[in-house]
């Protein structure tokens, strides 16, 4: 007999900011019908910026959408549906009516996720500062408000790519905060949730480079004391418990040895340190996963881009791979 085909699995996509490109990116990422039918998507926001980014790219719609309220039974035959939150008049630039829609799109997301509705989810790109201005401002980004509604003990955001494959031991906080905030046990947590995430990508045994945080990572103790009180403790924990880890190193020479293939992940100390070279590598085909969640959550490595929203000229590379990702993961 023929081997059954798996079933395809459901993923919740919230539509982030919908004065940004999320909408444009979507619409253009879903249009693909061999992506569409790889799964059954279940898209968060407002229908209008959907609409209207697919009549400006030409593209006929091809979903099918209800108000968000009345509530979606996930084993219709659509292959998108659209949970509609109404609205049309979504200004490209920061604003606190954006805000609330944004944030709103993550929360019924997450919920469609912790039912059963969705096995994996997808977030366009949103505005921290919309955020804010919608009394949201408790939470920096994403990663902070999915480890708290999914009540998950520690979260990773990975940055996975065709070149580089990126963990953060500390993720969105002032450069001057990463001294005080790293810790033996953020770094050991990176290393961990790095690790297990290789194994789900498909890395058998994963192989860990792990950045310094000072110049040449502290040229024993001549330019800082972080290596030696914090990484290295750390990295030996990891080895301790059967990881494959090294470091520190240097980080302006660490990701060169990561991109010629003799690691399959690199941990980086804060943000700008690992997301400068995915982004120099990977603009278009990076994409943020979140780590240590009961799912698994993709996004593209991307901002709203508000200069370029309602153009038609948005690259849908990273959010279709964010939604590739996401399905692979969930099945």
């Amino acid at each position: 007999m023929p081997e059954a085909k798996p079933a395809r699995p459901t993923i919740a996509i919230s539509m982030g900011d919908p004065g940004g490109i999320g909408p444009e990116v979507l619409v253009k990422a879903l249009a693909e019908r061999d992506r569409r039918t790889s799964a059954r998507f279940l898209v968060l926001g407002s229908a209008q910026p959907m609409q209207d980014a697919a009549e400006r790219a030409g593209i006929a719609p091809f979903w099918w959408q209800t108000p968000a309220d009345a509530g979606i039974n996930v084993s219709m035959s659509h292959d998108v549906v659209i949970l509609d939150r109404g609205g049309d008049n979504f200004p490209h630039a920061t604003d606190r009516n954006n805000g609330e829609h944004g944030y709103q799109s993550v929360i019924d997301a997450i919920r469609l996720c912790n039912t059963g509705q969705a096995q994996a989810l997808v977030t366009a790109p949103i505005s921290k500062e919309a955020w804010k201005l919608a009394g949201k401002g408790r939470y920096a980004g994403h990663t902070e408000l999915l480890r708290d509604l999914f009540k998950a003990k520690r979260v990773g955001m990975l940055f996975e790519s065709p070149k580089l494959r990126v963990i953060l031991a500390t993720v969105h906080i002032p450069l001057m905060d990463v001294r005080n905030v790293l810790t033996i046990g953020k770094v050991f947590d990176a290393i961990d949730l790095g690790n297990d995430a290789c194994k789900d990508l498909g890395v058998r045994e994963p192989r860990i480079a792990v950045c310094g945080l000072n110049p040449h990572a502290g040229e024993h103790g001549l330019l800082g004391d972080e290596e030696t009180r914090l990484i290295e403790p750390a990295i030996e924990h990891a080895r301790r418990v059967g990881i494959d880890a090294a470091g520190p190193f240097p980080a302006d020479t660490i990701f060169n040895r990561a991109v010629a293939g003799r690691y399959d992940l690199v941990v980086a100390m804060y943000h700008d340190q690992g997301l400068i070279p995915v982004k120099l590598l990977a603009w278009d085909s990076a994409v943020n996963v979140t780590c240590g969640l009961p799912v698994w959550r993709t996004s593209p490595d991307h901002g709203t881009a508000f200069d370029i929203a309602g153009k038609n000229r948005a690259n849908e590379g990273s959010m279709a791979a964010a939604i590739d990702l996401a399905v692979r993961l969930a099945t």
